[in-house]
């Protein structure tokens, strides 16, 4: 299974979603810390096995390790098992609020990646069009909270480790893109993040001594395992494959990673329906802010061509 160019900018959003949806279901699953990410890509990866085996063009999973496996091991253990444990483990040290602004760099990162590794140089509208939206993401994640951003002495770990998350989740997006193209994106998508799972669970139970059991999800209280399953199909099994398979699809990567700007928008309307929690004035004045500068730089040149056409 490959997404089409055409949807690709669509399947991008649809990643976003489960994105910006991923705190409240892992909220839910009472789990914490790196053991989350074990839950998710276990699951995840394990949902994304079968996704492959119903897809007559996807069930071959031997051929590409055979083809270039020590590529796939490597891309498993950065873009997702060392990618996913910097992220979870950044909030034992950063607040919610610096990792989920840092990490909503990640299209900034993507450019940059495209530019050193592809020679793809982002534009001026580009430039612009970032330092704005990540003004109203800082407005967003910071109004209110200013004492809580300040964190402790801990504080600079936390912010390396999610900056780190960012630039390898980042990095990864760039590079799997033509292992994609060879191979087919779900098939690439499925092999990744399953054995960056099974890296997850290693890594977690050797340095921290907590060996997930992924058949105890029976023995956990509904909610908490409704969540989990959640959290791993959704969030994890479609929103992966929609985000990288769509990033790897879109004729412009970089234009395209930035809906990722919107994910704090979409966690702000999520608190609304579901938490009741009505932003601020500034918030949205933020939400405003980053909702413009992704709709200038999707449509830029529609834009750039509607007002030469009037000029003349």
């Amino acid at each position: 299974m490959t997404i089409p160019a055409r949807w690709a900018y669509a399947a991008v959003m649809i990643g976003v979603l489960g994105h910006a949806s991923t705190e409240f279901f892992a909220k839910l699953s009472g789990v914490a810390g790196p053991e989350t990410s074990v839950w998710r890509y276990l699951l995840g990866g394990f949902g994304l096995v079968i996704w492959a085996m119903c897809d007559p063009r996807s069930r071959d999973l031997v051929t590409p390790m055979r083809q270039e496996g020590w590529n796939i091991l490597w891309l498993s253990a950065t873009g997702v098992t060392v990618t996913y444990l910097f992220f979870h483990w950044a909030l034992d040290y950063a607040t919610v609020i610096q990792v989920a602004t840092l990490t909503a760099t990640i299209p900034i990162w993507v450019g940059m990646a495209n530019w050193v590794l592809n020679g793809v140089r982002p534009g001026t509208v580009k430039f612009v069009t970032a330092a704005l939206a990540m003004l109203g993401i800082v407005l967003l994640l910071t109004d209110g909270a200013l004492d809580t951003l300040a964190g402790d002495g801990n504080t600079l770990w936390g912010i390396l480790l999610a900056l780190g998350c960012a630039a390898l989740g980042s990095l990864y997006a760039v590079l799997v893109k033509p292992v994609m193209a060879r191979h087919g994106g779900l098939r690439i998508i499925t092999l990744t993040m399953m054995l960056g799972g099974i890296g997850l669970w290693l890594l977690v139970g050797i340095a921290w001594g907590d060996w997930v059991n992924p058949l105890s999800i029976a023995e956990k209280p509904a909610l908490a395992a409704w969540s989990l399953v959640i959290l791993a199909l959704w969030n994890t099994t479609i929103t992966q494959l929609l985000w990288f398979g769509g990033l790897s699809a879109a004729p412009d990567m970089t234009r395209a990673s930035y809906l990722f700007f919107l994910k704090p928008v979409i966690a702000a309307f999520l608190a609304i329906v579901f938490l009741a929690s009505y932003p601020t004035f500034l918030q949205v004045i933020a939400i405003l802010l980053v909702t413009g500068s992704v709709l200038v730089e999707l449509n830029w040149e529609r834009l750039r061509h509607a007002v030469k056409a009037r000029a003349t």
